[in-house]
């Protein structure tokens, strides 16, 4: 499995995707490969002063930056060359068998979209999180920051596929669905 990682998105990049790089490399006897994409020359200083090993790795130049606060279908369009674009183009050529980023979510949403389509029948894509539960074991939240007006038939999809998910993903023989809103709709 190769996977595609934006070290420039998120808080303190590219120095904490760097350090989660390490780690997971650390963890694993027999790690996926990992397609690194941002800031060649900043990636490789920090890769070489946290003495992480290369050899699984791969590293993409991409010499812009999709910044958080940015307009996601603008910023996709003007910045070609930034690390979520790349990130997409690889995924949707086959390069990749899955991309992540810790950067700016509506980018992501609208790169997916554009990029490898949502599933036939899908009228909006939602993010998840597993979640602890008290008793133990794990649930699974839908939609963590990404919608905020959803439409009924809309939250019934999430609904149906984080059902599928918890059963076959994560083994949940009969999940039990809720909903949580945040008292504005």
């Amino acid at each position: 499995m190769n996977v595609g990682i934006d070290m420039m998105g998120g808080d303190f990049a590219p120095l904490e995707a760097v350090k989660g790089v390490q780690l997971y490399l650390s963890g694993h006897n027999i790690p996926a490969k990992l397609t690194l994409i941002g800031d060649k020359e900043k990636l490789e200083t920090l890769l070489n002063e946290h003495n992480t090993p290369l050899e699984n790795i791969t590293i993409v130049h991409a010499e812009q930056v999709i910044g958080m606060h940015e307009h996601p279908t603008k910023a996709l369009k003007e910045k070609q060359q930034s690390s979520i674009a790349i990130g997409f183009h690889l995924l949707a050529s086959g390069k990749m068998d899955a991309f992540i980023s810790a950067g700016n979510t509506g980018a992501m949403l609208v790169g997916a979209l554009f990029s490898i389509k949502a599933l036939e029948g899908v009228i909006r894509p939602t993010i998840s999180s597993i979640i602890p539960k008290a008793e133990g074991g794990t649930g699974l939240l839908l939609d963590v920051g990404l919608n905020a007006d959803c439409k009924p038939e809309q939250l019934n999809q999430f609904a149906i596929m984080g059902t599928v998910y918890a059963k076959h993903i994560l083994g949940i023989e009969n999940p039990k669905v809720g909903l949580i809103n945040v008292g504005e709709e």
